[in-house]
Formats: structure tokens, C-alpha cells, sequence
């Protein structure tokens, strides 16, 4: 049988040593406890018993953080269930805003600041555009969008995936104005008028003093540094391009299921661990997207991995315009009428967490794996172990 690798081996073995020789941010640290931690003895769990053999194994606990690639199926299922009530009989868009990689060095240290324009940046780019009566659409827009932080080796690339139905709502809220088949904005423009707006807000946030710069001044009166960066990147051509519209209601559910939840890396991607080193694959995408192996240092491994780790709290999916969680329950009911009140859309369904893994995987987890005819029952916790910290 092929072995199986796992971000949580790659931190078992060499996290100690990137630790003891790395600052690192109280957020990574957990991160990282919890990926060596998750379905581990560590966390506890409980033993279950086949009904009909006897047969005994030990079931342990997840650690639920959202960077760790073992917990977000669930997460993400569910998810994707509760977006169902929320479609709308229509096409939807896949716009993607890119922020240039010159920035890299201010997002760095300043993740919570960087990203929160990032996405008010967007949304007031695509809500300016469906205001203009060029476009033909003249109303308000709904959009999902997604932030993501990494590209397929790991390393920094800022971007936020937005979903869009394909219209808006008229301002008095009596009409649906659907957008072209084609496109919903030109993406270069796009691109020019999120860039503009961007990088004010980002002079406005240095201006405040609400950008920090480890081991760099950070007096206003001595702005050089920052200066240069901001310059490099308003020379570069930014990239926001639109991928084919969705045809309708269920594509939008199978691309969410692929984007929302991803982590930095799944498990499936790691191919080897040892002497030091991990070799996983990756998509080139300037090689037509071949599928590619790399192998770098295991400690290289582990800080491109902690570079993608989010500020506590901070919301990596955020609703706006009439899907925003304020008056979405009043007007995705209404917008549905107004698009087509006779289509059949998909539904939310009730499952529990067995009939979800079944539908899912195929696999009843509640089947004895011996004997495969009885059923594992709980019959004993296993609580968390008391660490010895003198």
C-alpha cells in the first residue's frame, strides 16, 4: 500500500527545529499545534465498539482550524448547503482581482490592514461599474467574494475570487437587469479602476500610521521606503480577469465547493518526506498547467506554509450588495421572482454527519471495518491528556 503523507508529519518532525530558530506569530504557533495535534491522542476522543464482533478502535478529535487540511471537508459541505438557499436562477461571473507582487513586503506585516482593502477595494470597484450606464445595467450588485494567499508553490500571490450572478436589482427594487452573455465588465478596466482605488486607500492607511515595518522606521516624516514599493507596483499592470461565466446555479456550487475552503495545500499534494526535505506537487501554470513535482527543505516547506496563516478572527469570505447577510433573507426571495419565478433550484438538505461522509465518500462510517456487518457505538471517552510543562 502506498504511503500516505501529511502537512501534520511535516510539522511532527521538523517543527521543533523551525521553532527553536524562527519569531514566530502567536496565530502560526497555534496553527501549527493544531496540525501536529488534529485526530492525534492529544486531542482526546473516544473508543468504539462493534455491536456484533467486538472489534475496538480509537476515534480521536479534530483540531477545526481552518488551515488544516484535514478539517474543512466537513466545514466546507456545509457550507455549500446552506448557500443553496441563497441561488439565483441565473448565469454567474468569476471575476478575479490580483494585487501586484511588489507589495509583498507592506502585506506581510500588515495582513489584517492589506486585506481588508483589498476586498473594499473590490467591492467598491464593481459597484462603481454597475452604476455606470455604460455597462447597461444600472443597479446594485451581489457578490460572494474569496480571499486566497497563495499560488501552487506556496508562495505569496494576493487575490480575491468574487462570484457574481450575472445582473443586478434596480435601485427601486422593482426590475432584474441582466448583464451581457459574454463578460459583465471589461476586465481591463477593471484592473485600472481597482488599482487607483487600492493603492489611495493603502497611502491612506500609511498616512494614519496604521502600517507597522519590523525593524524599519515607521515615522510618516520619513516615507522613502514605502514610497518606492507603492511606485513600483502603480508601474506594473495589475490583473483582474474574468474566467467563463458559470451556466447556471449548480456549476456555482461545484466551483465553491473547489475554492471557499481551500488551505494553502492539501494532503493529497505531499509526495515525500525525508532526509530533510518534502517533495510535493504543483500545477506550472506557464507549462499549460502541467502537473509538476518540486522538492524543497522541509524548513522552507514549513514557512511558505505559515505565510498563508490569517490574523485571529479575520473573515476570509465576505457577502456584499444583495447577498450580504442584512437583506439577503428579504431580497434573494424577491430577486428570484423577478428572474424567473418557475425555476427549480437546488435545495438544502438535512443530513447528519454519518449520511453526509456516505453521500460524500461513499463510506458508512458508523459500518464495522472488520466485520462489516455490525455497528461501531461509543463506549468510552478518551480525554486529553495532562501535559507536563515543569
Amino acid at each position: 500500500m502506498k504511503q500516505q503523507f501529511e502537512v501534520g508529519d511535516i510539522f511532527r518532525q521538523y517543527g521543533d527545529e523551525y521553532r527553536s530558530n524562527v519569531v514566530l506569530s502567536k496565530e502560526q504557533l497555534k496553527v501549527m499545534h493544531c496540525i501536529e495535534s488534529c485526530r492525534t491522542a492529544v486531542l482526546g476522543g473516544h473508543v468504539e465498539q462493534c455491536d456484533s464482533c467486538g472489534f475496538l478502535k480509537n476515534a480521536y478529535n479534530s483540531c477545526r482550524n481552518r488551515h488544516c487540511p484535514k478539517c474543512q471537508t466537513l466545514v466546507k459541505e456545509k457550507w455549500i448547503n446552506d448557500r443553496k438557499a441563497e441561488l439565483l436562477p441565473c448565469n454567474y461571473y468569476h471575476n478575479v482581482f490580483t494585487l501586484s507582487h511588489a507589495l509583498n513586503p507592506i502585506i506581510r506585516h500588515n495582513k489584517s490592514v492589506c486585506f481588508s482593502i483589498l476586498f473594499s477595494a473590490a467591492k467598491e470597484t464593481l459597484q462603481a461599474f454597475a452604476t455606470d450606464p455604460q455597462w447597461r445595467l444600472v443597479g446594485t450588485l451581489g457578490f460572494i467574494s474569496v480571499l486566497h494567499t497563495w499560488n501552487q508553490k506556496l508562495l505569496e500571490h494576493y487575490h480575491l475570487h468574487c462570484v457574481i450572478p450575472a445582473g443586478v436589482l434596480s435601485f427601486d427594487k422593482t426590475c432584474w437587469n441582466p448583464a451581457r452573455k459574454s463578460f459583465l465588465f471589461r476586465t481591463s478596466s477593471l484592473a485600472k479602476e481597482f488599482k487607483k482605488r487600492y493603492l489611495k486607500k493603502l497611502h491612506t492607511a500609511y498616512k494614519r500610521n496604521e502600517l507597522v515595518f519590523p525593524g524599519k522606521t515607521n515615522d510618516t516624516s520619513s516615507p522613502t521606503g514605502f514610497n518606492q514599493i507603492v511606485e513600483q507596483a502603480a508601474k506594473q499592470t495589475w490583473i483582474s480577469y474574468s474566467k467563463k461565466p458559470f451556466a447556471g446555479p449548480e456549476q456555482v456550487l461545484e466551483y465553491l465547493g473547489r475554492y471557499t475552503h481551500r488551505v494553502a495545500i492539501s494532503n493529497n499534494r505531499v509526495k515525500a518526506i525525508a532526509d530533510g526535505k518534502v517533495t510535493f506537487t504543483y500545477r506550472d501554470r506557464k507549462d499549460a498547467n502541467k502537473k509538476k513535482k518540486m522538492t524543497i527543505q522541509a524548513t522552507e516547506f514549513i514557512r511558505r506554509f505559515l505565510l498563508h496563516v490569517l490574523p485571529k478572527g479575520f473573515m476570509k469570505i465576505r457577502y456584499f450588495g444583495f447577498l450580504s447577510h442584512s437583506v439577503k433573507k428579504e431580497l434573494i426571495p424577491l430577486l428570484r421572482r423577478l428572474i424567473d419565478p418557475l425555476a427549480i433550484l437546488p435545495e438544502k438538505i438535512t443530513e447528519t454527519i454519518p449520511e453526509m461522509m456516505l453521500r460524500l465518500t461513499g463510506t458508512d462510517i458508523n459500518c464495522c471495518p472488520k466485520c462489516k456487518k455490525g455497528r461501531m457505538v461509543i463506549i468510552e471517552d478518551l480525554p486529553t491528556p495532562v501535559l507536563n510543562t515543569s
